[in-house]
């Protein structure tokens, strides 16, 4: 049957996102071990659900979702799904102190649930129900940008009310505050930042520092012991920095230009192999030397191995982030909002911010974490400082087009 949805995705949509799943960065961090072994049956039925007949997009002509009736007054309760290990707990994994607390304050019963197993699967879940105008019984979601970009341009996220978020508009940072898909923060927050850098094994690279797409690509000494990784935005995003262009304004000229940059390091086997996030191990055990990686990843690997480096290219490097929405007939939108702003207060930010170990989109939270960890709040890869933030850059919108276009070349690139 013909897909009635016009943001329905193509074959190499499709591919890329199965490489996120079994081999990105959605299949083995921090937040998804406890969950892998069970992700392949719902992985099959949430791509299955994105490709299927779909429903037209219930949203106004404007592109917006309608006005749903919000029972927040009435009804002291708020629906959140979030990832698995996305939120502090006790030591003894029994409670969740700053859920506790925020429903002490406000009288707001949160019924929190880890349900977000992958953006894929998940979206697949609540697709049918957003796109007939139902509820989907959650009143606050996080998905990643490219997922929260298609759900606010399906007209399927409720607009935000500033007056109920002082905190948030407040204490955003700088880097998060606008992204193309939704200027302003009309819908969304950020939850967490995800930031690609560099990392290598300073005992494999004999003590060289590796701090370079061009270093990557072209020093002989690394050949053979090279990685990239299997998310176009994040290998495809760095080897534009380097050129000197800006992911978030290129163009199609620029695009292929760094496909061929790769292509090339690919031809003279200088890379090893594009990974997912099963670079980890390669490099813990040297056989990567040096790769580009996820800021949570190194954190990580450098708690149980000091050889373990990273370094900021002087070009950039991407960020992405996790984001808070409300869905659209969502039936508790004020207290969904009360909570967002709730986790924009300082204290409350720097104790989710140590738990989890991403970078923190609160702007200021730097004293307060360092309360609890100064190391924590030392570490730029969760505080970013002006020089890190200066340099961040994301990769932006594509339109359907784009997207399929340039999945397929990078899908040849890496031969998935």
């Amino acid at each position: 049957m013909e897909q009635l949805d016009p943001d329905h995705l193509s074959a190499a949509q499709l591919a890329a996102m199965r490489r996120s799943l079994t081999s990105g960065r959605g299949a083995l961090t921090r937040r998804s071990l406890l969950r892998a072994s069970g992700i392949g049956a719902l992985t099959l039925g949430g791509l299955s659900a994105l490709t299927s007949c779909g429903i037209p997009p219930a949203r106004r002509e404007d592109g917006t979702a309608a006005a749903s009736a919000d029972h927040s007054e009435q009804e002291k309760v708020l629906n959140f799904s979030n990832w698995t290990e996305y939120m502090d707990t006790s030591e003894d994994e029994k409670s969740r102190p700053t859920l506790e607390e925020f429903g002490k304050r406000t009288g707001i019963e949160v019924k929190y649930s880890e349900d977000i197993n992958d953006n894929v699967e998940f979206f697949g879940k609540i697709r049918p129900q957003l796109a007939a105008g139902q509820d989907t019984g959650r009143d606050l979601i996080v998905v990643t940008d490219w997922l929260a970009a298609r759900i606010i341009r399906l007209g399927w996220a409720q607009k935000l009310d500033p007056s109920r978020l002082p905190h948030a508009y407040a204490n955003l940072s700088p880097q998060f505050r606008s992204p193309d898909w939704d200027p302003g923060r009309s819908y969304s927050y950020p939850w967490t930042g995800i930031s690609t850098v560099i990392a290598y094994n300073s005992k494999a690279t004999e003590g060289r520092k590796v701090d370079s797409v061009t270093q990557l690509l072209d020093d002989p000494s690394l050949k053979g012991r090279v990685g990239f990784l299997t998310e176009m935005r994040d290998s495809v995003g760095m080897t534009l920095l380097d050129q000197g262009k800006d992911p978030a304004n290129f163009t199609t000229a620029d695009f292929d230009g760094a496909i061929g940059r790769l292509q090339k390091g690919v031809d003279t086997k200088q890379i090893r192999r594009f990974t997912g996030n099963d670079y980890t191990a390669d490099l813990d055990k040297g056989d990567l030397a040096a790769c580009l990686a996820w800021a949570g990843d190194v954190i990580q690997l450098q708690a149980g191995n000091p050889d373990i480096k990273y370094a900021v290219p002087a070009a950039g490097y991407i960020t992405s982030s996790d984001n808070l929405l409300v869905p659209a007939q969502a039936r508790h939108k004020a207290n969904a909002e009360k909570l967002i702003d709730y986790y924009y207060e300082l204290p409350v930010a720097a104790r989710l911010a140590a738990f989890i170990s991403y970078v923190c989109p609160v702007d200021g939270v730097k004293d307060e974490l360092a309360k609890i960890d100064p190391a924590l709040a030392e570490n730029t890869l969760i505080v970013p400082d002006k020089a890190m933030t200066a340099k961040s850059h994301a990769f932006r919108s594509l339109s359907s087009e784009e997207e399929t276009a340039y999945e397929e070349k990078f899908t040849k690139l890496i031969g998935a």
